[in-house]
């Protein structure tokens, strides 16, 4: 791959094309277009698949239709959480769903969207129609709640201390801005990869990135499209963790609970095959080029 030529650099973009490769019509479904890297990809592969894109960024979707005009007639486009808009799709002849769950480097690099430590604005929405931002979350949170997400999401052990500054900080002026954050932690956070996972947490808190990640896992079960191939690439380990579980327990012909003796389920009940034992990691090369993609993990599944 020639990553110049990308304006966003896709992580796992020879893997994806690879999970996706054996499709030769029909539709895939990329939940989370973003700049349409990974969907270019799949439509240059194969000239006889058609692709529908869905992004809850106004912005993403609109670099997305000028990036893959070319493929005219190939592309279907459709705004909104990925989670609610898959099932309006179900009718159609899908043969993959694709979704990358992360922020794109556009969005992080762009100070007007709030995402980066020197940002003049304290946002962090994915989708700007939404009303809640970070800037309500960091004001009018509970110590209790703010302690809540970085325990969760952050894997804090000093979640109280990293909620009380903030807390304290804000009794002398609201913190508006990412770069006043910054600034409020930094005295106690002694790198910027800390700084980071604080960032992350409180923007998977603003986007409930664990919610909407669970709430499609789901919609892909319930319309449980026959021999679709899904990959999910994450980039939390809590996002990985859930797409493992969903996964095993998808493959699973029983699904009694522990303490049932005896099978009482019908033991049928398996959806079809985890492809990967364990997750696709990005090559060191790949790392190289794109650090951002270095805690990148994808794992696929096939229905039956």
């Amino acid at each position: 791959m020639i990553i110049k030529k990308i304006p966003h650099i896709p992580v796992l973009y020879d893997e994806v094309k690879y999970a996706f490769e054996e499709i030769k019509e029909g539709y895939i479904i990329d939940c989370t277009v973003g700049y349409g890297g990974h969907s270019e990809a799949l439509l240059l592969q194969n000239k006889n698949i058609k692709l529908i894109c869905i992004d809850q960024d106004e912005e993403a979707i609109n670099f997305s239709k000028k990036r893959l005009a070319k493929f005219q007639d190939r592309v279907i486009f459709a705004q909104g959480r990925f989670a609610k808009v898959i099932e309006n799709f179900k009718g159609y002849n899908i043969k993959g769903i694709l979704a990358d769950i992360g922020v794109s480097s556009l969005q992080l690099d762009k100070s007007v969207r709030g995402f980066g430590f020197d940002s003049e604005i304290l946002d962090m929405r994915m989708d700007k129609r939404q009303k809640f931002n970070a800037e309500i979350l960091i004001n009018s949170y509970t110590q209790n709640q703010l302690e809540r997400i970085f325990k969760e999401f952050g894997e804090f052990r000093n979640s109280k201390e990293i909620a009380l500054m903030i807390i304290q900080a804000r009794l002398k002026q609201p913190i508006t801005s990412s770069k006043q954050l910054s600034a409020i932690l930094k005295p106690k956070v002694k790198s910027n990869k800390v700084l980071a996972l604080i960032f992350q947490a409180i923007r998977i808190e603003v986007n409930d990135e664990l919610g909407e990640l669970a709430k499609l896992l789901e919609s892909i079960k319930k319309i449980k499209i026959q021999n679709a191939i899904i990959a999910i690439i994450s980039f939390h380990s809590l996002e990985d963790r859930i797409v493992k579980n969903n996964f095993r327990d998808w493959s699973k012909n029983c699904i009694c609970t522990p303490e049932i003796f005896q099978c009482q389920c019908g033991n049928n009940n398996r959806l079809g095959k985890i492809l990967t034992k364990k997750p696709i990691i990005p090559t060191n090369e790949e790392i190289k080029q794109n650090r951002r993609a270095r805690s990148s993990k994808m794992r696929i599944f096939k229905f039956l």
